[in-house]
C-alpha cells in the first residue's frame, strides 16, 4: 500500500507527532513548521488585507501564535485573539506564544468586522466533544461574518476520524494540514467544511509510518495499480476471465452492468435473463442466455469457466434472487452483489454473512446497508463499513460521494473524485460491472474494488455534467488506457 495515499486518524497523527519528537526533532521545531506552512497559505491565497488569528488552548493554538508572527514579520496587518487564559497554555504552545510580541485580545470579545481573513486555529483535529458556550458563540459568529478562513490541521469542530461536526463547526476556505490527511478530511461533511485542502511537510519522516501501520487511505491508483489487469501480447479472451450477470423482467439495470464489465476489460461476459425479458443497451458483444429460474441460473453457473457472477441489477427482490445468491455463494467463485441481491436479504441478513467469503464485494448504497446493518447507525462512515465487511466476511463498497472501501481484515480506502453529476440513475449498477469486470481478469477483490470505485469517478469526470449512466462504460476507456500505460 502506498505511503503517500495513506490516512491517519487522530490517535494516528498524535503518535507520529510523539515518534518525530523522540526520533531527535524538538515539538517547537514541528509547530514552527506548521504554523508557517499555514502563513504561506494565507501569503498565497489572500495576500492583501488584514488579518486575525484565533487561537485556541491547546498546539493547534500554538500553531496560530507562530503563523501570526510570521504573518505580521512578512508586514500583514495582524490581530490575534485566545480563547482562554495565555497563562494556562503549556508546553511548546506556551513557548510559541512567548515568541509573540503582539497584544493577545480575548476571542470571547472578538469582532470581525476589521478582519479580512480569518486564521481558525481554535482546536483543529484536537477536539473530541461538542463545541459549546463561548467557544460554539465564536464559531457561530466567524461563520455568519462571511470572511474568508483559514483553518489549521481541521476547520474547528470537525471529527478528524469521522468528519462529522461537533454540534458546529467553522466552514473554511481553505484548511492545512500536516504530513499526511486525516479520514475526517475526505468523509463528508468534514470535506465539504474543509474547502481547498493543502497537506504540508512539517519534518515529520516518512520511515515513522511503518510503525504505525495505519490501515486507511484515500483512494487512489497507487494502491492497487500494481494487480490493475494489463492484457500480454499472448493473452486471449479466455485468459480474461467471463462474467455471468444474472439480469430480470426488465434487463436495463443488467444491461448496464454487463456493458461495464465488457468495457473494463472481461473477455466474455454474458447476460442470463427471461426468454420474454424487454433488453435494453447492452452492446452486442455481450452474450445472452435464457435463465428463467433457479434451475437454468445452476445450469448456467455449472461451467467454472464463468469465473465471476453479478446479482442484483433489476432482479427483483423475490425468493428467486434470494435463491440465486446463496447457491452462488456456495459455489465459492468470485460474487459481485448489488441492488436486490442486497434488499432481499433484509432482515435475513444472517442468511447472507453465513454464506459470504472473502472474494464477495456488496455494493450498498445508505439505504440498502441499512436494511442488511439496522444497529449500524451511530458510527461514522468509516467505522460502519469496517464493522460490516467483517461482519459480513465480504469487501463491502459503502456508496455515495465519499464512498467507503473496506475489507474484512480492516484496511479501508475513502474515495473523493466522484463528481456532483454522477448521481443519476443506474451508475451504481456500472460500478458493479466494472468491479465484476477487474475480478474476473484475477485482481483480488479489495483492490478491483478501489479500482472500480476510482475509474467510476474518472469515467464521470471524462463524461461531463449532463451524463447518464450508459455513458459511463465508453467514458471510462481513456482514463483506463492511460493507467495501463502508467502501469506496463
Amino acid at each position: 500500500m502506498s505511503d503517500n495515499a495513506a490516512l491517519l486518524t487522530v490517535a494516528e497523527m498524535a503518535e507520529a507527532d510523539r515518534l518525530a519528537i523522540a526520533g531527535g526533532t524538538p515539538g517547537i521545531d514541528l509547530m514552527e513548521a506548521a504554523g508557517a506552512a499555514v502563513a504561506a497559505a494565507v501569503q498565497q491565497y489572500y495576500p492583501t488585507g488584514n488579518v486575525l488569528v484565533l487561537c485556541g488552548p491547546g498546539n493547534n493554538g500554538g500553531d496560530g501564535f507562530v503563523a501570526a508572527r510570521l504573518l505580521a514579520e512578512a508586514g500583514r496587518h495582524v490581530a490575534l485573539a485566545l480563547l482562554g487564559d495565555r497563562d494556562s497554555l503549556r508546553g511548546d504552545a506556551a513557548l510559541a506564544a512567548q515568541r509573540w510580541r503582539g497584544m493577545v485580545l480575548p476571542a470571547v470579545d472578538v469582532t470581525f468586522e476589521t478582519a479580512d481573513i480569518i486564521v481558525d486555529a481554535l482546536f483543529g483535529a484536537g477536539l473530541n466533544k461538542a463545541l459549546s458556550g463561548h467557544a460554539r458563540a465564536l464559531v457561530d459568529a466567524l461563520n455568519a461574518s462571511g470572511k474568508p478562513v483559514v483553518s489549521v490541521d481541521l476547520p474547528s469542530g470537525v471529527n478528524g476520524d469521522d468528519g462529522q461536526p461537533h454540534g458546529t463547526a467553522v466552514r473554511a476556505s481553505h484548511t492545512v494540514t500536516f504530513f499526511r490527511s486525516k479520514p475526517g478530511h475526505l468523509l463528508l461533511p468534514g470535506r465539504s467544511l474543509c474547502g481547498r485542502l493543502q497537506i504540508r511537510d512539517i519534518g515529520i519522516p516518512a520511515r515513522v509510518l511503518k510503525q504505525i501501520r495505519p490501515r486507511q487511505w484515500q483512494n487512489d491508483p497507487a494502491l492497487w495499480h500494481a494487480v490493475l489487469p494489463v492484457p500480454g501480447v499472448g493473452g486471449h479472451k479466455y485468459s480474461r476471465g467471463h462474467v455471468l450477470v444474472r439480469g430480470g423482467a426488465l434487463t436495463g439495470a443488467a444491461s448496464l452492468a454487463a456493458h461495464a464489465a465488457a468495457r473494463i476489460g472481461a473477455g466474455l461476459v454474458t447476460l442470463a435473463a427471461p426468454r420474454d425479458a424487454v433488453a435494453h443497451g447492452a452492446p452486442a458483444a455481450v452474450m445472452r442466455a435464457t435463465c428463467e429460474g433457479t434451475p437454468d441460473w445452476r445450469r448456467l453457473t455449472a461451467d467454472p469457466r464463468r469465473n465471476v457472477l453479478l446479482l442484483g441489477p433489476g432482479n427483483g427482490a423475490g425468493e428467486a434472487t434470494r435463491q440465486a445468491v446463496l447457491h452462488s455463494l456456495r459455489l465459492n467463485r468470485p460474487v459481485v452483489l448489488d441492488a436486490d441481491a442486497l434488499n432481499v436479504f433484509g432482515g435475513r441478513s444472517e442468511d447472507l454473512f453465513a454464506a459470504s467469503h472473502t472474494q464477495v464485494v456488496l455494493t450498498p448504497h445508505d439505504g440498502e446497508f441499512s436494511r442488511l446493518f439496522p444497529d449500524l447507525k451511530t458510527a461514522g462512515k468509516l467505522e460502519r463499513a469496517r464493522q460490516a465487511a467483517r461482519r459480513g466476511g465480504a469487501v463491502l463498497v459503502l456508496k455515495g460521494a465519499d464512498t467507503v472501501i473496506a475489507a474484512p481484515d480492516g484496511r479501508a480506502a475513502i474515495n473523493a473524485n466522484a463528481p456532483p453529476h454522477l448521481a443519476t440513475a443506474g451508475a451504481g449498477d456500472v460500478l458493479a460491472g466494472f468491479c465484476a469486470g477487474l475480478m474476473a481478469q484475477g485482481m483480488p477483490p479489495f483492490e478491483a474494488a478501489c479500482a472500480a470505485v476510482w475509474l467510476h469517478g474518472v469515467a464521470a469526470e471524462e463524461a461531463g455534467p449532463g451524463l447518464i449512466a450508459d455513458d459511463l462504460p465508453d467514458a471510462v476507456r481513456r482514463p483506463l488506457a492511460t493507467l495501463r500505460r502508467q502501469v506496463s
